[in-house]
């Protein structure tokens, strides 16, 4: 798969993705850092502070497993569904953690929860993320040593459901019906039970530890990026929780802000990125779409050529051979002059291979229906009609046009393809572009009172010098998946409007397409 069609499981982060994510991070750790001196501050309780931040986060993680198992899907990638797994569990987990947590709808809680229920159950939450962040990472390596992806079969995303809620049926019914097997992690409603806390933590701590740097040592993905953040958040929250001794304070409430902050800054990594990924799907089928658009209009000049140059050698060749059958079909059958046909016939056929190896010309001469055409209103039109594509591309285009430009007689149809296919190479060249604005610029002058000059020029990596006299030729193409034949065409349809067209270097980056065309007062009558 080509680089710019890769989903954020395989696209490598951009120099702006890892500065904004070490943004995130060190954002995170300047709030631990704020809460850290007020942490023990008693604050009122709040009865639906954990079931309404328990409820964000619930909706949140089952919109990040969705998008995971998507990806799962298309990628059949064992890893993807084991992470959206996790999230499945920590998801469900939320349920039972807000109903039994005391005080938010019943006084001690729902489901005969105990004092330790919910603290728990926070527990095994904790402990899924870098659970499941580390099966990621090891299937993650399998799959790629094993066959390729449209080999194998793709997760069932219902397999996985299942196994999450069995799953967190078992945390919830062993941390309620089970809580004397566990040891107490609350000593009141309120009160923690703090060497047991710090226990706990420092699990959850070296779980998270494992889990980053598991994640460093692999090549990252957009996905690997965020996976970070949220991991660096997770481990913020686990060494904030181990200074705090009682619920209801400051740090405790702080603590839950931040999960909330790790879950979400997934969430919407994940919406941007997949949205991004269509966008550059939908540009991909337009660039296709076009694609066909040329390669249709190129196949029938080509017919078009052929038919025209080698029509008249093949008529020469059927009047000789009609000749020579005539001539020799007579009572007294004229052989002399049957030759003379033959020979005729032969050297007509030889014309005809000659003329169809020599065409190069991608349609028939002459223009269909000219007409009078404003080259300043042609490319402020082109221009409109590429607009959603140069936004979605990220390219600014600039026209610098000339009012005084006198207008030239042509096929306005053929000249807007090569202005369309011109712009096109351009927005591609600046595709590979990194550290400098992305532009393209048209303008449009008169020259030397007779002709009129209109240049397409770009921001982008140039033209190598020894490819320059290449570019225009039939079927020389320096992209993968191009014909060749767009350039040479644009060429030919410019030289039967009676004009040139040239490539050339900018001054100090990009390509200039320069197209000069004869005026109309110009023009013979």
């Amino acid at each position: 798969m080509a680089k710019d069609q890769l989903g954020l499981f395989d696209t490598p982060p951009s120099r702006r993705e890892i500065r904004f994510s070490l943004g995130v991070v060190a954002f995170l750790f300047v709030a631990v850092l704020v809460i850290l001196p007020i942490q023990d501050t008693k604050w009122r309780e709040i009865a639906a502070f954990v079931p309404t931040i328990d409820s964000v986060m619930f909706l949140g993680e089952l919109i990040i497993a969705t998008l995971l198992y998507a990806q799962a899907s298309v990628y059949r990638s064992r890893a993807l569904a084991v992470l959206a797994t996790g999230y499945v569990f920590g998801a469900l987990l939320l349920i039972p953690h807000a109903m039994t947590f005391p005080g938010a709808f019943a006084q001690n809680g729902l489901l005969g929860a105990g004092t330790s229920t919910t603290g728990w159950i926070a527990f095994f939450r904790r402990m899924a993320f870098p659970i499941a962040a580390i099966l990621y990472v090891l299937l993650k390596r399998a799959d790629s040593t094993q066959q390729p992806a449209l080999d194998r079969s793709p997760p069932g995303a219902l397999a996985w459901l299942l196994a999450a809620l069995v799953l967190a049926a078992g945390v919830t019914l062993l941390s309620v019906a089970g809580q004397q097997l566990l040891p107490p992690l609350f000593l009141s409603r309120s009160q923690g039970n703090y060497p047991i806390l710090v226990t706990v933590n420092a699990a959850t701590i070296a779980l998270t530890v494992v889990a980053i740097w598991m994640l460093l040592r692999q090549r990252k993905s957009v996905l690997d990026i965020w996976l970070l953040v949220a991991l660096a958040g997770w481990l913020l929250q686990s060494l904030l929780n181990l200074p705090i001794h009682a619920r209801f304070t400051l740090g405790w409430y702080g603590l839950f802000v931040l999960m909330f902050v790790s879950s979400a800054v997934v969430m919407l990594a994940l919406i941007a990125e997949s949205n991004r990924l269509y966008a550059r799907l939908a540009l991909s089928v337009a660039a296709r779409e076009r694609e066909r658009d040329t390669r249709l209009m190129s196949m029938d000049a080509v017919a078009a050529a052929m038919s025209h140059e080698a029509g008249q050698p093949l008529t020469s060749v059927s009047a000789n051979a009609s000749a020579a059958l005539n001539w020799l079909t007579q009572p007294r059958p004229n052989v002399e002059r049957a030759i003379t046909a033959m020979r005729a016939t032969v050297e007509d056929t030889r014309r005809t291979f000659a003329v169809i190896k020599s065409i190069r010309s991608m349609f028939a001469k002459g223009l269909a229906g000219p007409t009078e055409i404003d080259l300043n209103e042609l490319a402020r039109e082109t221009a409109a009609f590429l607009d959603r594509e140069l936004s979605g591309r990220k390219v600014s285009l600039e026209l610098a046009l000339d009012d005084a430009l006198p207008p030239v007689r042509g096929d306005r149809v053929q000249l807007q393809r090569v202005l369309v296919n011109l712009l096109t190479n351009a927005m591609e060249s600046l595709d590979s572009t990194r550290g400098r604005p992305r532009s393209i610029a048209v303008s449009s002058a008169q020259m030397n009172g007779s002709e009129v000059l209109l240049e397409i020029s770009d921001t982008g990596a140039g033209i190598a010098h020894e490819k320059m006299a290449q570019i225009f030729e039939p079927f020389f193409t320096t992209k993968s998946t191009g014909t060749g034949l767009g350039l040479s065409l644009c060429r030919t349809i410019v030289e039967e409007h009676g004009g040139r067209l040239w490539a050339s270097n900018g001054r100090e980056q990009g390509a200039i397409f320069h197209m000069q065309l004869p005026r109309i007062s110009a023009l013979a009558p």
